[in-house]
C-alpha cells in the first residue's frame, strides 16, 4: 500500500496543514502526561492537554470560538478496523510521525465503504492537521513499533462522548456511535462484535502486512 506525505496534493481532499501556530507546550505535555499503552487508548478530552493557555488560543482560532475538547489516541495499532466521521473538521498534532488512514463520506454507498478506496498518510511529528468533517478516518497507525504514537484530538466539546438516546430512522441513525460519531467497522473488529455497522468491505488493512 502507497503511503503518501501530507505535503503530497493528494492530501488536500481530505485536509489540510495548520501553519504559523505555535504548539510546542502541547506537545510537551502530550508526550510527558499521557500514557503510551501496548494497545490504543482514546481520551475524549484530558485536563492535562485543554488547561493549557496555548491549546485554548488554538481552539478559539479554529473553531472560532465554539466550545473545544483536547484529548489524546495514544498506542499501538496497524489496523483500519473501522472509519468515523463528525460534523466538524478534527485536529490532530504527534509527538512521532504517524500514518493517517483516510477516505471520503461521498464513496459510502448504501451504508457500505470499499477499503480499496482507503489511502494511507505519513505524518510528521509535530505538525497540526485539520482532518476534514468530510473525511473519513480512524485511531492513528505507528511509523515505528518501539515508538508507538501520541496523537493530540482536538473536536467540539461532547464529541464522542455518550451516544444520544434516539430511535433510528434514517440509514445513517444506524451508523451513530457516539455523539458526534458516525461508524463504519469491519466484520473482523472489535466494534463490530460490540455491535457496530458492519459497513466496510474488503480487506481490513494491516499496516505491517503491506510495508
Amino acid at each position: 500500500m502507497k503511503i503518501y506525505e501530507v505535503t503530497d496534493p493528494e492530501f488536500k481532499f481530505y485536509g489540510k496543514i495548520v501553519e504559523g501556530v505555535e504548539l510546542s507546550t502541547l506537545i510537551t505535555a502530550l508526550k510527558e502526561k499521557t500514557p503510551l499503552p501496548e494497545g490504543t487508548a482514546y481520551v475524549p478530552e484530558d485536563s492535562a492537554l485543554s488547561s493549557l493557555p496555548e491549546a485554548q488560543a488554538f481552539g478559539n482560532s479554529v473553531y472560532g470560538g465554539m466550545p473545544v475538547q483536547f484529548g489524546w489516541c495514544n498506542g499501538h495499532n496497524t489496523k483500519l478496523n473501522c472509519l468515523e466521521y463528525h460534523r466538524d473538521s478534527e485536529f490532530q498534532l504527534g509527538t512521532e510521525d504517524f500514518i493517517l488512514l483516510l477516505a471520503k463520506e461521498d464513496e459510502i454507498e448504501g451504508g457500505k465503504l470499499d477499503t480499496a478506496k482507503v489511502k494511507a498518510f505519513r505524518a510528521p511529528a509535530g505538525v497540526a492537521l485539520e482532518i476534514y468533517a468530510t473525511t473519513l478516518h480512524y485511531a492513528p497507525c505507528q511509523m515505528d513499533a518501539a515508538k508507538g504514537f501520541r496523537v493530540m484530538i482536538a473536536l467540539p466539546k461532547g464529541t464522542n462522548t455518550e451516544k444520544p438516546e434516539i430511535t433510528p430512522v434514517t440509514l445513517e441513525d444506524r451508523l451513530l456511535w457516539a455523539c458526534n460519531k458516525w461508524l463504519l467497522a469491519h466484520s473482523e473488529s472489535d466494534e463490530a462484535k460490540a455491535g457496530a455497522f458492519v459497513g466496510l468491505t474488503g480487506r481490513n488493512i494491516d499496516i505491517k502486512s503491506e510495508n
